[in-house]
């Protein structure tokens, strides 16, 4: 066997033990819903909990890491903690405690309680060792078939063996990687779970949106009062003075009015500036591509951009992104002492990503107030994130991205996948369950009733291939409807984030 093969065998060997030790913990859980729902003893329910989920976390890691599929975390949003009243009194329905450690309790357990997540990883665990770790299991269960005939002296209990051998290469990576796809269609997070982070991540977003359009106020304001304001007020008091020097002094009223002129003109520029800093105009006639380059002109710096848009974002991303980019671009100038810088503006499925390098001397962190934190606020409100690279020395990339900026359409799903998918979720019980594991229970005790078991009518060297056969028949079955079911439910994802 090749190296792959044997990385593939050695996941799939831990895969297996990870199976097993989740039924220990799903045992532990199932101890603690009795103690808590019948005998009262709500405190052994929330570490039962945080077991089950550090294990099926494991899990989730695994899958990633060994089967190529990221599964998100499914839980709701923990539970804020309690505030005391004016009083100093915590409240917890109609009582009231000194400490929040009581009502804090309560809240966690009832979340914990109340989350569908908790009772699907509780489903996972008591499930896994039928669906996924039968999957992982093929290459064990083909020997273990020809061990009977073994012991009985019949050496067609190698076949099995050889099979398992032969097939290895090809249906061990497989297994570990339907195992990933059956886990993420079991661990993976609903839509009312993704709801219920989103309004989460809004709400905590909200407070920032807020905060960032009420300083944007106060910079425009005192743009205003500091700026074009003062020289409009100064306009007006040169005015009057000519007014009166008219005809006493001509001259020195002509020279008057032309500062006056001169001061209108500079409270014009002052004024397109405020604006521009508002909402430039170039922006939102010619969009973020031409947007940066104009800016990148007004640099000192040597600008290089390049831009990749099949659409234009909608125009309050526009403005967020411009707006972060014109920030990074102050800070190049003003701390880095950079001479050159790189912005690449691209975008990824229905991501906008816009990437900033310059070759200054390195060193910028978000959180000595170089102005990144604005630009995370800025990007939060839109789900942007902002990340910095920026060693002693530079050079210094951020790297800023912005989900579901561009527009998408949802493919729909072809007829023929429609049709595979009701197919194998609507049979896949048959040959796992009845035909396969019932089956085999029905050999292991050598039962004299075979039903409607189609193994038994066949002849004995053919029994257990059988049983095998159709073990693994509903074990792909039911892992290629999951895998459709994913591939389907990624495709919504990617078309709207």
């Amino acid at each position: 066997m090749n190296r792959r093969t044997l990385t593939a065998l050695g996941h799939a060997a831990g895969l297996l033990a990870m199976t097993a030790i989740g039924q220990l913990v799903a045992l532990v859980m199932l101890v603690a819903v009795a103690l808590t729902f019948f005998v009262g003893m709500v405190f052994a329910f929330p570490p039962a909990v945080r077991l089950t989920r550090a294990t099926t976390a494991a899990h989730r890691r695994l899958a990633a890491r060994w089967s190529g599929v990221t599964i998100d975390e499914p839980y709701r949003p923990a539970p804020a903690p309690p505030r005391p009243q004016r009083d100093g009194w915590y409240r917890d329905g109609r009582n009231l405690y000194k400490t929040p450690r009581v009502p804090a309790f309560n809240r966690r357990l009832s979340w914990m309680v109340n989350d569908p997540a908790t009772w699907r990883d509780l489903a996972y665990l008591m499930l896994n060792p039928w669906s996924g770790g039968l999957i992982v299991a093929i290459p064990v269960l083909l020997v273990a078939a020809g061990i009977p005939e073994l012991l009985d002296g019949d050496l067609l209990g190698l076949l099995p063996a050889v099979v398992a051998a032969a097939t290895a290469p090809a249906v061990v990576p497989w297994s570990v990687r339907v195992h990933g796809q059956i886990a993420h269609g079991l661990l993976a997070p609903t839509e009312k779970a993704r709801l219920a982070q989103r309004v989460s991540h809004l709400a905590k977003t909200r407070i920032d949106a807020v905060d960032s359009q009420a300083a944007e106020l106060r910079r425009i304001e005192r743009d205003l009062h500091d700026g074009a304001q003062a020289r409009i007020v100064a306009i007006g008091m040169t005015i009057g003075a000519a007014e009166q020097l008219v005809d006493s002094d001509p001259a020195a009223a002509k020279a008057l009015l032309a500062k006056a002129s001169e001061a209108s003109a500079t409270a014009l520029r002052e004024l397109r500036q405020v604006v521009r800093g508002i909402h430039p105009p170039v922006l939102a006639e010619r969009g973020l591509g031409d947007a940066v380059r104009a800016l990148a002109l007004d640099t000192p710096l040597n600008a290089h951009v390049t831009v990749d848009l099949p659409v234009r974002p909608d125009a309050p991303v526009e403005s967020a992104a411009y707006f972060a980019v014109s920030e990074l671009l102050t800070n190049v100038v003003k701390h880095s002492g950079a001479t050159e810088v790189w912005i690449d503006i691209s975008h990824q499925g229905t991501t906008l990503r816009i990437t900033v390098t310059d070759d200054g001397r390195g060193g910028a962190d978000p959180g000595r107030g170089t102005g990144l934190r604005g630009i995370e606020r800025r990007l939060a409100a839109f789900d942007g994130v902002l990340a910095i690279n920026s060693p002693v020395g530079g050079p210094t990339t951020a790297v800023m991205e912005l989900t579901r900026a561009l527009e998408s359409v949802v493919p729909p799903i072809p007829r023929w996948k429609s049709a595979i998918l009701g197919l194998c979720w609507g049979l896949c019980w048959l040959p796992l369950f009845p035909q396969g594991l019932v089956a085999m229970v029905m050999k292991l005790v050598n039962a004299p009733e075979r039903s409607w078991f189609l193994a038994l009518y066949m002849p004995e060297p053919l029994q257990w291939p059988t049983i095998i056969g159709m073990i693994l028949l509903g074990s792909a079955m039911l892992a290629g409807a999951v895998a459709l079911t994913n591939q389907a439910k990624r495709a919504k994802v990617d078309a709207c984030a």
